[in-house]
């Protein structure tokens, strides 16, 4: 329960961030302390219902966004059809990471997808979103996104919503690799916040946690082969190798 309540206090913070409140205003707001409040944000305390939905009414969100912390179980998220690729593990996984090189700000970003089924909507998949910034002095404030999930036999497309600011949309297509192994390449797309123009990313999404190397790096930078690749052919695509 204690990681729980350091989740949802994370997202707390993240979110009176973003609506630019101080801890003494959202305290004021709810009728608590200001060392209360800290205390919900650092997981110290675990929050209960009713605070919780005050909270959520005050930064503007539903409540579903402080608490979509997904379960932590070992069984297959779905009954595999033989003729659709499901016996690949990223057609089961539960969580995938996801990290890209953005070279704009010369930042190496990462994130955690979630995946969930549709609640009443038998065959229908949810998917979260969390990217958060890599550099020498740590990390920045995460960024949620929400989403739904469509499943092939070669490909995994994510359409995601930036819930801070619902007007950017991303669309995230992974490799489905039918034989076993870790990791598999993407494509992020979209609208970039920064200057509304058209974006892509060469991507990465692994099953296990990656450590942050130099030769980690590489495999995320777009190489010369590719980019002449691209440049004969007039469109941007990402070959589905090691």
């Amino acid at each position: 329960m204690e990681q729980i309540s350091k989740q949802v206090g994370a997202r707390i913070r993240n979110y009176r961030k973003m609506r630019k409140l101080t801890l003494q205003q959202l305290a004021d707001q709810i009728h608590k302390s200001r060392a209360s409040v800290s205390k919900y944000e650092t997981g110290e305390v675990s929050l209960d219902i009713e605070t919780l939905a005050e909270i959520a009414q005050v930064l503007e969100i539903n409540p579903g966004r402080l608490m979509d912390i997904p379960p932590k179980t070992e069984t297959p998220l779905f009954h595999p059809h033989p003729g659709m690729g499901g016996m690949s593990p990223f057609f089961q996984a539960r969580r995938l990471y996801f990290y890209f090189y953005d070279g704009r700000y010369q930042r190496l970003k990462d994130g955690v997808i979630d995946i969930r089924e549709a609640e009443n909507k038998p065959g229908s998949y949810e998917a979260a979103l969390s990217i958060s910034t890599v550099s020498p002095s740590g990390r920045s404030s995460q960024v949620y996104y929400t989403g739904k999930v469509v499943y092939s036999d070669m490909l995994i497309r994510f359409s995601f919503v930036n819930q801070y600011n619902t007007l950017e949309e991303d669309l995230l297509y992974i490799f489905n690799p039918l034989e076993l192994r870790d990791s598999t390449d993407g494509l992020l797309c979209g609208i970039s916040s920064a200057d509304l123009r058209p974006c892509a990313f060469k991507c990465l999404v692994t099953l296990t946690p990656q450590e942050h190397t130099e030769s980690f790096k590489k495999r995320l930078l777009i190489t010369k082969e590719e980019l002449n690749q691209w440049q004969k052919l007039n469109m941007l695509m990402v070959d589905n190798r090691e």
